[in-house]
Formats: structure tokens, C-alpha cells, sequence
């Protein structure tokens, strides 16, 4: 009796989560299901997207965390963040260590058992205690079998996005930086670094300062390439995305709502977003040879200075 009730369970929850991404509707808005969750509850069902680019989305509002596999949902769960005193912060981040077994450096060796590090500083998502509430010292808690289900579908590099909203990316066309045939690329001979060698495999992040007027690669968390970048107007908002696979159609991108921003009313960019900058000709050539599904773009008037040293990043964060 009792696995039939649990083939039911599970039967249910693959229906409910394949129309949530039929309909492509904000999580929350799934009958209530998602809000109405209890702590250490989660949903998972990885078989709606069996490969792709993974993504994840904790939503410190309501203490969600939302999983998606080549843009399409395939897990939730329930969260606890950091209480007050020790706010979780938020920002686009990259997952750069993992680790089965770990013990925190900072907090008396407290276990923090599938750990998946997003800063160096102390930041990172593991299975542990779920009241109901944000109640860690800044990590994201994660319910046990959740967080053994969720390290095993990751790899490093890949994006995190902590939010205070509720909100769910949008598909995009690509970002004209990575046009192959852009006929408004510059022609800025030798202005630019290009280097894969450094490092020749790996997740691909693309960060650009409004700031510096620069672009700079990472793969792998190495700098391997930059260029200036040519801007029509300052960069106000900071706009991020992942790429979500390439095909005869071209590149789909999906653009990712951030801290503090509006949802998008359609998956289309405006012709502000499509000009944000323009790079010498042959580096967008070489640029375009590199990309996979998994890269990221984020556009931000911040500067490069202090972080595009080469080494293992978040890319931005933000205590809001």
C-alpha cells in the first residue's frame, strides 16, 4: 500500500512539474503546491530534461530554491538562509568547489554534508536543519536527499542567482557581443587578449564592466581572454545570461531576472539590451568558437578591477 501511495506521489509530482514548464509560469504560481510546501519537503524530477546546462535559483523571499536543467524546471525545494545578523547575500554566483564530506572552517566543524561552495568567504548551498525559517550563518540549507539529488546533477562553474524575488528566467535572443557576423562589430586591431591555452576546458563566464569599458573571459575560472568594448550609453541596470543551447535556429539564450529587477513582460530584449557594446571583429570571432550551452553573460556597471584577476570568482554579489 504504501509504495503505491509513493508511485502515486511521484507520478503526481512529474505531472505537476512538467506543467509548471509547459506553461512556463513563475514556480509560485503552480495551484499554490510550491508556496505551500513544508520545510524539509522537496519536488524532483529530473527525467523532464534528462541532459543540459544546469541552473539554479534560491529565492530568499520565500525560501525556495528552484533547479533547472537546459531551461527547463525539474526540482524545488525548501530552503533555509541566513538569519539575521549573517544575511545570505545576493548576486549571481558560480559554483566553484564541491565537496561529499565537508566541515565548516568557521562554525566549530559543522558538518555541511554535500557541500557546494559559492564564495570563498564562507557562502555555500549543503543539506542541514530546515525550521521554516532563515536560520544559517549565511549558507543555504538544503533538506538531505534534496541536496545528494542536486550534487549529483552539478558540475563547477555552473550558475547560481540568489534573489530576494520570486522570479523565473526568461528566453532571449543572444546578446549581440556573441553574433558571429555582426556588421557593428569595431575594427580595433591588436586591442585585445586572447588566450585559451591558459586554460582549454571548462564552464565559460563572459563578464563586462560599464565601468572599465572591458570584457573579459573565464573559463574554468581563468582569465583567458579581454577586450574594451565599445558602449552607446552607460551600463545603469546589470543584466545577466546563460546559454541554453545552439542549434540551426541559433543560440537561445535565457536572460535572468536579478536582485531588485522587474520581470520581464517577454522573452525579447530591447534594442538598448541588443546594443549594449560592440568588440573588435575577429576577437567576437574567436569569442563565437568557444561558447557552449552552460556559458554565461553578465553586463555590469561595476568595476573589473578587483575581481578579474584570472582566479576562481563570484562574479557579483550584493548585500540588498
Amino acid at each position: 500500500m504504501r509504495n503505491g501511495i509513493r508511485r502515486r506521489a511521484i507520478f503526481g509530482l512529474v505531472l505537476g512539474l512538467s506543467s509548471w514548464a509547459a506553461r512556463a509560469a513563475p514556480p509560485t504560481m503552480l495551484d499554490g503546491a510550491i508556496e505551500q510546501m513544508k520545510p524539509g519537503s522537496y519536488l524532483w524530477a529530473p527525467e523532464i530534461a534528462p541532459s543540459g546546462p544546469v541552473m539554479i535559483i534560491v529565492s530568499l523571499k520565500t525560501q525556495r530554491a528552484f533547479v533547472y536543467r537546459n531551461g527547463v524546471p525539474i526540482g524545488v525545494s525548501t530552503v533555509s538562509t541566513g538569519k539575521v545578523g549573517h544575511k545570505t547575500p545576493t548576486g549571481v554566483f558560480t559554483v566553484l568547489q564541491k565537496r561529499v564530506v565537508h566541515k565548516s572552517n568557521k562554525y566549530s566543524n559543522a558538518p555541511m554534508p554535500f557541500m557546494q561552495r559559492l564564495t570563498w568567504y564562507g557562502i555555500a548551498l549543503h543539506a542541514g536543519n530546515l525550521p521554516g525559517y532563515p536560520a544559517s550563518h549565511g549558507c543555504i540549507r538544503l533538506p538531505l536527499s534534496f541536496a545528494k539529488l542536486l550534487y549529483g546533477v552539478t558540475n563547477l562553474g555552473l550558475t547560481v542567482v540568489i534573489t530576494n524575488d520570486a522570479l523565473v528566467p526568461e528566453v532571449s535572443p543572444q546578446p549581440r557581443i556573441t553574433q558571429r557576423d555582426d556588421p557593428a562589430g569595431i575594427d580595433v586591431a591588436g586591442a585585445y587578449m586572447w588566450q585559451p591555452a591558459k586554460s582549454p576546458s571548462g564552464p565559460v563566464s563572459i563578464v563586462v564592466s560599464g565601468r572599465d569599458r572591458q570584457l573579459i573571459v573565464l573559463r574554468n575560472g581563468i582569465k583567458i581572454g579581454s577586450s574594451p568594448i565599445d558602449l552607446d550609453e552607460p551600463v545603469t541596470v546589470t543584466v545577466a545570461f546563460v546559454l541554453q543551447s545552439v542549434d540551426v535556429a541559433g543560440p537561445r539564450w535565457l536572460r535572468l531576472v536579478l536582485p531588485g529587477q522587474p520581470a520581464v513582460a517577454s522573452g525579447e530584449l530591447t534594442d538598448a539590451d541588443r546594443a549594449k557594446g560592440r568588440v573588435p571583429k575577429e576577437f567576437q570571432r574567436l569569442l563565437t568558437t568557444i561558447l557552449e550551452p552552460g556559458a554565461t553573460i553578465l553586463v555590469t556597471r561595476d568595476t573589473l578591477r578587483s575581481g578579474g584577476t584570472g582566479k576562481a570568482l563570484t562574479v557579483i554579489s550584493g548585500a540588498d
